[in-house]
């Protein structure tokens, strides 16, 4: 039993709570597996105890204090798997975070991936509601370049990636964008709370559901963003992770992280550290 849980049955039992029999590491195993028959989500990929925590706390939420009697739910029930699924893909993201990094973005590696591509690939991993790619798309049409650019955008879950498709955001999540890139959103209400991303960008982003920690990546990206991602998963995931992102990358391809992350072996993968957060092959 982790740390995080034992503290977790600790709490419960000063508030009262209905006792919770713990489960085991074989217990926790099972499940682990079941869910990644049912829906294809390898477990093993990330901490434990972060896991167990964000699992044992939607047991109490849902008052099931079994992992076998959970497992269930899930499978009976569309919008409990939804909320397991959201729990542990973390679906939080916002436009041009860390706006600083998207300037040198802007400013330096896309001018100078085009001026030795012509047109560049790019690929947003873990896309989540679609800010991220869409804030890519708004610099390339600012540098009149969108049109001949390949954008493509993945998350694990789907549902996300039907609100991504659609481009819809409300007033609060528009309320960091700088003023010059107001422009690219339409108020679908009378209230002006929501907003749809203009159809120049929803039109060139292909959308794909794909996990990350399975399966095989496309070729050829000239640059691939993975911001604020990795953040739950074991270090051997996050290692064979980044190995992959550098073979999907063309020769001098780069592979943008979030600010709160390092690739500590990034000289042995075979990236150069170009600028903090920026890593090129």
């Amino acid at each position: 039993m982790s740390e995080d849980t034992k503290n977790l049955k600790d709490l419960g039992s000063l508030l009262n709570l209905p006792k919770l029999n713990m489960p085991s590491e074989e217990e926790f195993n099972s499940f682990k597996k079941k869910i990644a028959s049912y829906i294809g989500l390898n477990l093993f990929n990330y901490k434990n105890a972060q896991m167990e925590r964000r699992i044992v706390s939607l047991m109490n939420r849902n008052n099931i204090f079994k992992l076998d009697e959970y497992y269930k739910l899930l499978t009976l029930d569309k919008e409990k798997l939804e909320e397991f699924t959201n729990m542990l893909t973390i679906n939080v993201t916002e436009f041009f975070r860390n706006n600083d990094k998207f300037d040198e973005l802007e400013q330096k590696f896309i001018p100078d991936l085009l001026q030795k591509h012509g047109s560049i690939k790019i690929w947003s991993a873990g896309c989540s509601c679609g800010a991220e790619i869409y804030s890519i798309a708004m610099i390339l049409d600012r540098l009149n370049v969108l049109e001949k650019c390949t954008l493509v955008a993945s998350d694990f879950d789907q549902n996300i990636l039907n609100r991504a498709k659609k481009g819809h955001y409300s007033r609060f999540e528009l309320g960091t964008i700088r003023a010059e890139y107001k422009k690219y959103f339409k108020p679908i209400d009378t209230a002006g709370e929501k907003f749809q991303v203009d159809d120049k960008l929803t039109s060139k982003v292909r959308f794909e559901r794909r996990d990350l920690l399975n399966g095989t990546f496309e070729k050829n990206f000239h640059l691939i963003l993975c911001r604020n991602v990795v953040i739950y998963f074991t270090e051997e995931a996050k290692d064979k992770l980044y190995a992959d992102f550098y073979n999907s990358l063309t020769n001098g391809g780069v592979l943008f992280i979030g600010s709160t992350e390092r690739i500590h072996n990034y000289k042995e993968i075979g990236y150069n550290l170009n600028s903090s957060f920026f890593y090129q092959k």
